[in-house]
């Protein structure tokens, strides 16, 4: 308690200290601030959350998700004429932010050009098709070279102009699509326009949580979701100016291993790693409201999840002695890596305490994003944290832990190599698979992250995501 009072002590005369800043009346401006800032807005390049978020704004995709993680018509509707062809029709019509007419013509160099990109981390999962043809300019055919039964899931790449393609177009910092918002400028900060209306939004990073929430509590942000700790949370919901409103997550949030580490290859060393972690106490601690314990990456309301699959409970006597069997010498040492983001770091010093009457001593390495990432893609670990977000196919087990899909293939970045689960997975054997994910550890897991987002006038009704999208912000009021 009496560090939780110096805490609000603290903020409040920071608060007091500061004049408040109002926006003009007349300014059509909605402001966002954001903890890290997109990588790349290019939609066949990008795997960091920002990104990915900000491109479902600018872009329009072949296909959605409904609320039970069924595939629906986005841009088009579709024909299976066969287990290797299947038909698409545009059922609305588009149009390019640079006036250009969305077209079959665009969906097929859109796809293809994914193809050509070698470093691409989403060409793997295309690697099947083996022609695409247009028949007119609303339809057009992929053919395989083999069945997928998923093939229509994974078609959410958003969708670029030919034009554009063929002069190499920078989309990674200039995006150009159709998606409900156009791309401005990117300078110190990111602004896009709202298409129906011109209400223009601009993306601030603001890495420490705390300055995040003094922007907003003084009016100089209108819209803060995801990335503070409780109690920020908790200090936002007793501002009446503020409204805070949360919903249950599916992002999951977990520990990457590398698989080809001596020491961390060993089952019984990431059974400890796992029962070193006081999963429910962190939970408690440092996350919001609605944040679940998780036993595999997709939700166990999924219709590939494992509602079986239990936590693994902290037992650190237990966790030294299986170092111990193992024949590790104790303290083992582990470098975690992680971002310099304030809650990351936190969690991390929070994994230090927890693992050391295991008998581990974490190092903890705060990189940049940048960093970080890259070290993380190049196998460059012995641990990390990151959070897969907004994952909707079972088809993620198999890039993330099939032996063929290490970087840049696909997204097994702990280099993890498992021939019964391999055989699964290609089976899509789910309940069995995720099974045995859980009990070789490739992955510790950790939780589904509550979601919330906070506001002040003149937002009105903002509602976050399950996975933390930014969707509403394109009808936001």
């Amino acid at each position: 308690m009496k560090r939780v009072s110096i805490f609000f002590i603290i903020l409040s005369s920071l608060i007091l200290g500061c004049s408040p800043t109002s926006k003009q009346a007349d300014t059509p401006i909605i402001r966002m601030a954001i903890a890290q800032a997109p990588l790349n807005l290019d939609p066949r390049y990008a795997t960091d959350a920002t990104s990915e978020r900000l491109n479902r704004l600018l872009y329009q995709r072949l296909v959605e998700f409904d609320d039970r993680y069924q595939a629906v018509p986005g841009l088009a509707n579709w024909q299976v004429l066969s287990p290797q062809q299947y038909r698409f029709t545009l059922n609305q019509s588009a149009e390019f932010h640079h006036g250009q007419a969305l077209t079959a013509h665009d969906i097929k160099a859109t796809y293809e050009s994914l193809l050509a990109l070698r470093d691409a981390p989403h060409r793997a999962e295309f690697a099947h098709i083996q022609k695409i043809e247009v028949h007119d300019a609303k339809t057009l055919s992929f053919f395989l070279s083999k069945a997928d039964r998923h093939f229509v899931e994974k078609l959410i790449i958003g969708i670029l102009p030919q034009q554009l393609i063929a002069t190499n177009h920078d989309f990674s910092r200039a995006p150009v699509g159709s998606g409900p918002m156009k791309f401005v400028r990117w300078q110190s900060a990111l602004t896009l326009v709202r298409v129906r209306d011109g209400q223009q939004l601009v993306f601030t990073e603001v890495k420490d949580p705390t300055v995040r929430v003094l922007k907003l509590v003084r009016g100089e942000v209108d819209v803060l979701q995801g990335d503070l700790p409780p109690e920020l949370v908790n200090y936002l919901q007793s501002k009446p100016d503020i409204t805070v409103n949360t919903n249950k997550g599916t992002n999951f949030s977990y520990l990457g291993v590398n698989m080809q580490d001596p020491i961390l290859r060993e089952r019984n060393v990431r059974r400890a790693i796992a029962h070193a972690i006081d999963r429910p106490a962190i939970v408690r601690q440092v996350m919001v409201d609605s944040t679940r314990l998780a036993g595999a990456i997709l939700p166990p309301e999924h219709y590939a999840g494992n509602a079986a699959l239990a936590p693994y409970a902290y037992r650190p006597l237990y966790a030294k002695q299986l170092l111990q069997a193992s024949g590790v010498k104790l303290p083992l040492k582990l470098i975690y890596k992680t971002s310099t983001d304030a809650q990351r770091v936190r969690f991390a010093t929070i994994l230090q305490a927890q693992m050391a009457p295991a008998g581990i001593d974490l190092e903890i390495r705060s990189l940049d994003w940048g960093t970080f990432f890259e070290d993380v893609k190049q196998g460059q670990f012995q641990l990390y944290g990151l959070t897969w977000v907004g994952i909707k196919t079972p088809e993620i087990y198999l890039k993330a832990f099939g032996s063929d899909f290490a970087p840049p293939q696909g997204f097994n970045r702990g280099r993890y190599q498992d021939a019964a689960l391999d055989a699964l997975l290609h089976e899509e054997n789910w309940p069995a698979a995720t099974t045995r994910i859980h009990q070789q550890l490739p992955y510790i897991p950790l939780w589904y992250e509550g979601q919330f987002a906070a506001y002040r006038q003149p937002v009105k009704r903002y509602q976050p995501q399950p996975d933390g999208n930014w969707d509403g912000l394109a009808t936001l009021e």
